[in-house]
């Protein structure tokens, strides 16, 4: 081998900097292990202590010094899967977006537009483009976007905006560009709320142009709380209020006027008198306060007073929202308060007339204005924070700028002498609708005081210095992953990885002797480089990427077992231990097998972290680097080893006494049986697509969108028996065995197209009440749902994926599997120069596609394990299509040497002693994946088992397929002239 000594070099140097880059992660874990143990398991304590010695000196390399917030910097973060925590991705909305950018226009073809660009947006397809694409269609000429009412308004004209003179493209353009800048403001706002949240090591990052941001908070745990401090738009209003007694006779001419279109059963019980029940009949009792008769008033809980127009149950809003949509209702307004906006406070609870707890929410009406435009806007809001008010209640001062202060005085000033109150109202929520007792405020200062607890003031304060987010931010896909569930991940990737490794390295010995042991060198090695790599890139470690780690230890020996059966080859045919192993190490010995297997797996692997995201993603960087620093560790470091050995004029055969008559007169007639293999993979490839049409598969909500819920129990629970349960209270949901017997998965649609932190908090809570009865009485809320150091019992992962981010993640599915094979094939008719090559790898590869899809749908059943299409799935079909290949092209470069060389026999003779002479190999690397993922069905955890079997059965029909498909099919396309040519040639090296 030449440049040896160069070669020693950058491999000491690597090593070196591996070990350097690593040491920060050692450290890191060390700092936290301590905080861990000083905090007593409260991660509000963790958290201050991390923080508190951010800037302090935690490591010394002697000539340099590292602060805790550098050392975390470098470390190898560990992903939600390991860490615990959440993972949320939020949609900005950028219908939301381009109305305000209208002005809210009220043009029928923009509206219209709007509308059908939600409803028929294509998987993958920018909710913008499909807007374009509506209006185009709707407006047919007819309407411009640069129309005055819809984006040539006044507030997008001026330098780079929108002008009257203006074509749609070029609007379109402006308006790209300022949607992308309210994305980026979003962006930056969500930052903002998230660095005072206080979790270590939050992630925030923008997915393309998508409009999409991945927020990732490690170690979170309280998940209602989370997921309304990401969605709350903070848009907050000042607006004045009607009293009872101004809106009261509205309220009774709707009740009369929902009599005659709503049906209701009369009750003898009357209803307790409230304000607006004594408006309704002067404070006399008759039929008409009846429970029953009155569909606005019977929902009445409690009475109101001033601006509470009364108490209702949270259950009932929806229902009282709709009545005030109605149009035959809201002409019952008169005057000025046909304007007027009816919204809710903050839930709260009181007690009823028996003295029982009950939730309820105050109803208010809000002098609205024909623009539907508060008095005050909150942009003026310069500061927030949280504080107590004067009987030491809970609250958020605010401070204003010289406008708002302005503005605030003179509403304020209008609000004493009127003796009305001003609702302070954010994302059209009421949280006080206080009075002005003392006249006008001046300065600017102001407080917003309710039924606050400390932790909601300190959010509200949060948010408000934040600032508002310029449209909507809606939940589509998220995941909750508990601490203790992430340790399990932990324990289990770990023990897969040590038993894969030394599985492994104890088959290399058995079988190659002391070049095994080389082989085993480099693998170690080889890990270290991975790492090394892993860290200075600031990857983040998830299970699947311990998957990719481990599996790749079983890849790393491929290129060691290509070299070895080929030096032993050589070895035989009479040539010196030197000759054998530079023959081996030639291009025309393993180096053109080892490089076309490899840039095949690259290729998969390059379209698996195209289309991924999250953990896949995680999966095909960790199978990257470790291809790459195989084929590094492979090559050269055990290299070096084989040559030192044959300096030293040391015996070194490839081979051990358990192995040394392996495979040497393998003489099987592959292509004979040809009819026979045909005839049972069509047989297969029917039956798998029949099972395809019939059966299906078992989507995941990665697929179909929907909630899922991995919950703990104290004892073993009935599937069918919680499935009724909860069928009862959300529709429909699909409840199995996940693992152990005392753990389910529970999948339900229900309020999946509702967007924002009420419908999952709502699904959350009916969830636990549904399941309560089956834990100790000790369970509450809190402890069910959320996450906590040490949990065991209650929801220990939970996930949601929207329908629209679902079609997305389908669509990434279907281009990424087909995308691979193209990609793969091209690179066979490049690298083999006959098409014949291609179209053989490619018929094994789809023959394996649908093999494992038919498993999947025959089995999903039966099987004790779950067996889900979901994104993890796919990432195990991409891998199998690495594989296959692999396996195919190592038999092809042995069928090209043959075909090119001396060998005597017809074409088919020639082509079967070539595979022949490829079984060692082909089976050793089948056998070598085969163990490790074996160990990580086993041992790796129920969440990744489904993920394991697919790459399980893919790499054994990939075996047999590159035998008994891609050869045959290779044979049967090539022609019969190209046939005797090649039988000609290699008669004429004979004679």
């Amino acid at each position: 081998m030449q440049n040896k000594g160069l070669i020693k070099f950058f491999a000491i140097l690597f090593a070196l900097v591996s070990i350097y880059q690593l040491s920060f992660t050692f450290v890191s874990s060390k700092v936290k292990s301590d905080a861990k143990s000083f905090a007593g398991g409260n991660p509000e304590k963790e958290v201050k202590y991390l923080d508190s010695i951010g800037k302090e000196k935690v490591f010394s390399l002697g000539f340099t010094d590292f602060t805790f917030n550098e050392v975390k910097d470098k470390q190898i973060n560990k992903g939600l899967d390991l860490e615990g925590g959440i993972n949320v991705t939020l949609q900005i909305s950028v219908k939301d977006i381009l109305k305000g950018l209208s002005n809210n226009s009220k043009n029928p073809v923009f509206n219209k537009s709007l509308a059908d660009a939600t409803a028929n947006k294509k998987g993958n397809q920018a909710y913008i483009d499909a807007f374009f694409e509506a209006f185009e269609a709707n407006s047919k000429g007819s309407v411009k976007l640069a129309s005055p009412d819809i984006f040539a308004n006044r507030s997008l004209q001026g330098e780079g905006g929108v002008t009257f003179q203006m074509t749609d493209a070029q609007v379109q353009k402006v308006i790209k560009r300022k949607v992308d800048e309210s994305v980026e403001s979003a962006f930056g706002v969500l930052r903002k709320r998230i660095d005072k949240f206080g979790v270590t090591q939050p992630n925030i990052q923008k997915l393309g142009e998508s409009g999409q941001i991945l927020v990732e908070l490690p170690g979170a745990k309280d998940i209602d709380r989370i997921k309304k401090l990401l969605q709350s738009t903070a848009q907050l209003e000042f607006w004045e209020t009607y009293k009872v007694e101004e809106i009261g006779n509205f309220i009774m001419a709707a009740n009369e006027a929902l009599k005659k279109t709503e049906i209701a059963k009369v009750e003898t019980k009357t209803v307790a008198k409230d304000s607006l029940s004594a408006l309704l009949t002067d404070g006399k009792d008759s039929t008409a306060t009846k429970k029953g008769n009155n569909p606005i008033i019977d929902k009445i809980v409690a009475q109101g007073g001033g601006p509470v127009l009364g108490l209702f149950s949270p259950k009932d809003t929806a229902t009282i929202n709709s009545y005030f949509k109605r149009a035959d209702i809201r002409i019952l307004l008169a005057g000025e308060q046909r304007y007027a906006k009816f919204v809710w406070g903050k839930p709260t609870t009181i007690k009823d007339a028996k003295e029982k707890e009950v939730e309820v929410v105050e109803l208010y009406a809000l002098k609205g204005n024909r623009d539907n435009v508060a008095s005050m806007g909150g942009g003026v809001v310069t500061d927030a924070s949280d504080t107590f008010d004067q009987l030491g209640k809970p609250a958020v001062s605010m401070q204003m700028n010289n406008v708002g202060a302005k503005e605030w005085e003179e509403l304020t000033g209008r609000a004493y002498t009127q003796k009305s109150n001003i609702a302070i109202v954010l994302d059209d929520i009421v949280y006080s609708a206080p009075g002005v007792s003392s006249g006008p405020i001046a300065g600017g200062r102001s407080e917003i005081s309710g039924q606050f607890d400390v932790t909601e003031t300190k959010d509200l304060a949060n948010v408000l210095r934040a600032g508002k987010l310029p449209a909507a931010a809606e939940i589509i896909q998220s995941e909750v992953v508990g601490p203790s569930l992430g340790q399990e991940a932990i324990d289990n990737g770990t023990n897969s990885a040590v038993i894969g490794l030394l599985l492994v390295s104890l088959w290399m010995m058995i079988y190659y002797g002391k070049a095994g042991w080389y082989a085993n060198i480099a693998l170690a090695v080889n890990l270290l480089f991975m790492f090394g790599i892993l860290a200075s890139l600031g990857a983040v470690l998830t299970l699947p990427g311990i998957a990719g780690i481990v599996l790749t230890m079983g890849t790393a020996v491929d290129a060691n077992i290509i070299i070895y059966e080929r030096a032993k080859e050589e070895l035989r045919s009479g040539k010196t231990l030197d000759e054998a192993v530079k023959a081996s190490y030639s291009w025309t010995g393993a180096m053109r097998s080892i490089v076309d297997a490899n840039v095949t797996h690259i290729l998969t692997g390059a379209v698996l972290f195209i289309f991924g995201s999250g953990p896949i993603k995680g999966f095909a960087t960790t199978l990257l680097i470790g291809i790459i620093t195989s084929l590094f560790t492979s090559i050269f470091i055990a290299r070096i080893f084989i040559d030192k050995n044959i300096a030293g004029k040391n015996d070194l055969s490839f081979v051990t006494k358990f192995s040394k008559n392996f495979f040497t007169n393998f003489h099987f007639d592959f292509l004979g049986i040809k009819k026979w293999t045909y005839l049972f993979s069509i047989v297969v490839t029917i039956v798998s697509i029949a099972s395809i049409a019939t059966h299906g598969f078992d989507q995941g909500v990665d697929f179909v969108g929907g909630r899922t819920f991995q919950v703990r129990f104290e004892k073993s629970m009935e599937p069918e028996l919680v499935k009724e349960e909860l069928t009862a209270v959300f529709g429909s949901a699909e409840v199995k065995i996940f693992g152990e017997d005392n753990q389910l998965k529970i999948t339900t649609k229900y309020k999946i197209q509702e967007t924002g932190s009420a419908a999952d908090e709502d699904v959350n809570k009916k969830l636990f009440e549904s399941l309560k009865k089956h834990y100790a009485s000790g369970m509450t809320y809190d402890k069910f749902i959320n996450a906590y150091e040490g949990k065991r019992l209650g929801v220990v992962q939970a996930s949601k994926v929207g329908p629209t981010v679902a079609e997305d993640i389908k669509t990434n599915a279907y281009w990424a599997v087909l995308g691979a094979m193209l990609i793969v094939g091209l690179y066979l008719v490049i690298s083999f120069r006959k098409w014949q090559y291609s179209l053989g790898a490619i018929a094994a590869v789809a023959h394996d596609v649908i093999f494992v899809l038919g498993v999947y749908s025959l089995l999903w059943k039966y099987m004790p394990f779950g067996m889900e299409i979901d994104q993890h799935f796919i990432a195990a079909i991409l891998t199998v299509i690495g594989y296959s290949m692999n396996d195919t092209v190592i038999v092809y470069d042995r069928v090209r040497e043959f075909l090119d060389g001396k060998t005597k026999g017809s074409f088919s003779e020639i082509v079967n002693k070539s595979i022949n002479s490829t079984m060692s190999r082909t089976i050793n690397t089948s056998l070598t994946m085969i163990f490790v993922l074996l160990i990580m069905f086993i041992f790796g955890g129920e969440s990744i088992r489904g993920f394991i079997f697919a790459m399980l059965i893919g790499i054994i029909i990939g075996t047999y397929s590159s035998l008994f498909i891609a050869t045959p099919v290779l044979v049967d396309t090539i022609s019969k002239d190209e046939k005797h040519e090649v039988e000609v040639k290699h008669q004429e090296v004979q004679a």
